[in-house]
């Protein structure tokens, strides 16, 4: 059972030895999709959850962005990442009922791209949040989603 003494939880979440202030939030299983998108940091501050990674050319579209599609995977990863900052959730699944996005500006290439998160209202089994998706140029896009909590483990 994921997360159980006997398994590692499928995150790490520790101190980043780069970054002081700032934690690693890293998916254990390389083969997964979230490997794609690279380091992922994260730190709140100020009540919002800082949550930054570095496009390669990987993550680019033939215009030399950012991919929408790799813009999208980020946002979804870095709400969970945001949960988990927020002290909202440790292990377990967890799911993303929707994810609204408003596409403002070009993501580039090789820039820091962060998302600052911030948690609107947490029911019994929801998390409402929302953001914006920041380079040093200016707003990417903003953005909200609903995560629904894992369930109690099964006796």
């Amino acid at each position: 059972m994921p997360g159980s003494p006997a398994t590692p939880p499928p995150f790490s979440y520790e101190e980043h030895p780069d970054h002081p202030g700032w934690m690693s939030w890293e998916f254990r299983d390389d083969t997964r999709f979230n490997a794609f998108l690279g380091e992922i940091i994260v730190r709140v501050e100020d009540g919002q959850a800082r949550v930054r990674m570095v496009p390669g050319h990987r993550h680019s579209n033939f215009g030399d962005n950012v991919h929408g599609g790799a813009l999208l995977g980020f946002i979804d990863v870095a709400l969970f990442a945001a949960m988990r900052s927020f002290g909202l959730m440790t292990a377990g699944p967890a799911v993303t009922l929707d994810l609204n996005t408003h596409f403002i500006g070009a993501g580039k290439v090789g820039e820091p791209l962060e998302a600052r998160i911030e948690l609107l209202r947490e029911t019994q089994r929801l998390l409402f949040l929302r953001g914006l998706l920041v380079q040093d140029a200016g707003v990417v896009c903003e953005f909200s989603g609903t995560i629904r909590k894992p369930s109690a483990p099964r006796s």
